[in-house]
């Protein structure tokens, strides 16, 4: 039976010394094949899969119609899609399993409905993507709560987070460390991240965060002999114990807004936000506030606003805002190496395969640029003519490539697949 499901935007790294820690229950097998969450099994936006580097609208393998709209991007375990949706205006949040081969429908639940909150216009009512790690599937609906089910489908709990009082929605993703899912919540009033057993939902620890807007997902790092659960945020980054969530270190940002994600890049830690402001880098393993002890590097950062996430491929970082203009810096140094136009505008974080950094604008088309000294495109790659709006992130799935627009998620082949 052919699918049905979502669509619409999501609102929404590299080749690291400093790995984040790889997910629970996900081993070296699972880290190179699934794609548990949000940017990827290490939650930076690589993948050890071969993917196409080039296609057309003639390497599509299949192609759904989603229900409903949503911003969340596929995660993947085991040829099997998780993906989420809201129907009407947001009285429903919708959660469900598709299978890779065929995009066909293997299990749903409607696991909230009521009076929706408002939302940007860029924003939707499911834009965090779930999170696995072979044993649970989580999903975070803001206002719709947080919920828990086993791979098959089995509701497993269901947590009401609070309000979030805030006129653009959320996008924080829920991120798994050990037996805990965490969520961050930050919103206008009563702002929090949290700790929850990830098979019951109880609370473990929930820690209080400034009252502003912020749609960053935390990464997992290691350093000085400790983890680190580290998230952006309006006023900056900040650095959480995630076994009892006590606040390590602050650095403070250049700009508010934070929406993208931080990014390893070596032993550093790469930041930007959301307003126009510098670029800049942490060293990780500090204690209390560390702006001016453990901030490496900064760049000014002029133009349009980011909201992608950076990505970083060996001693390259590239970022590009929402103007579809990328510029390439040194990560080592923070040196601005190229400032270019790529594409469109665009609102999906890059992913990463095999030293080439992919962008997928607004209208479905993909840039695969490999970063260096100079602007290299490799490929610009197209779904064909579409009226549809693509703000979900890329994810891989067994050698091929899912993209979600508003209305449609499609499998993308390779030319030599065709």
């Amino acid at each position: 039976m052919p699918l049905f499901v979502i669509g619409r935007r999501s609102v929404l790294i590299g080749l690291v010394c400093l790995l984040p820690l790889p997910l629970a229950g996900a081993g070296r097998l699972s880290a190179e094949m699934n794609w548990p969450r949000w940017r990827g099994p290490q939650g930076n936006g690589h993948t050890e899969i071969k993917i196409p580097v080039r296609w057309d609208a003639g390497s599509i393998a299949w192609k759904v119609p989603l229900l409903g709209i949503g911003q969340s991007s596929p995660i993947v375990w085991n040829g099997r899609i998780y993906l989420t949706s809201a129907t009407g205006k947001g009285e429903q949040r919708l959660v469900y399993c598709l299978d890779g081969r065929d995009g066909n429908l293997v299990w749903q639940h409607t696991p909230w409905t009521g009076s929706p909150e408002p939302v940007h216009q860029m924003n939707c009512w499911a834009t965090p993507s779930c999170v696995t790690d072979g044993e649970v599937v989580i999903a975070f609906f803001g206002r719709g709560g947080l919920h828990g089910y086993t791979l098959d489908g089995k509701p497993l709990w269901s947590r009401d987070l609070g309000k979030f009082e805030c006129p653009w929605g959320v996008a924080a993703c829920p991120v798994i460390v050990g037996d805990l899912v965490i969520q961050n919540g930050d919103a206008d009033a009563d702002s929090f991240i949290m700790g929850l057993n990830k098979k019951t939902g109880e609370a473990v620890w929930t820690t209080p965060r400034p009252n502003f807007r912020g749609w960053s997902t935390p990464i997992l790092v290691e350093a000085a002999g400790r983890k680190e659960l580290v998230v952006n945020g309006h006023a900056g980054v900040t650095a959480y114990d995630p076994a009892t969530g006590k606040q390590l270190w602050f650095c403070k940002s250049f700009a508010g807004r934070g929406e993208p994600t931080i990014t390893p890049a070596g032993e550093l830690l790469c930041a930007v936000n959301g307003l126009a402001g510098d670029v800049y880098a942490i060293r990780p393993g500090g204690n209390g506030d560390v702006t001016e002890t453990r901030m490496a590097w900064h760049t000014p950062r002029r133009g349009g606003r980011d909201t992608p996430s950076p990505i970083v491929i060996g001693k390259y970082i590239v970022v590009a805002d929402m103007k579809g203009i990328a510029c390439c810096y040194d990560s080592e140094t923070g040196r601005e190496l190229w400032k270019e136009r790529i594409c469109h505008e665009i609102s999906a974080s890059p992913i990463a395969a095999g030293g080439l950094a992919y962008f997928q604008d607004e209208k479905g088309k993909t840039v695969v640029l490999k970063p260096g000294p100079q602007l290299d495109i490799v490929a610009r790659n197209s779904l064909g003519a579409t009226d549809e709006i693509f703000r979900a992130s890329l994810a891989p799935l067994e050698g091929r490539l899912l993209s979600r627009s508003q209305t449609t998620l499609y499998c993308i082949g390779s030319e030599s697949q065709k």
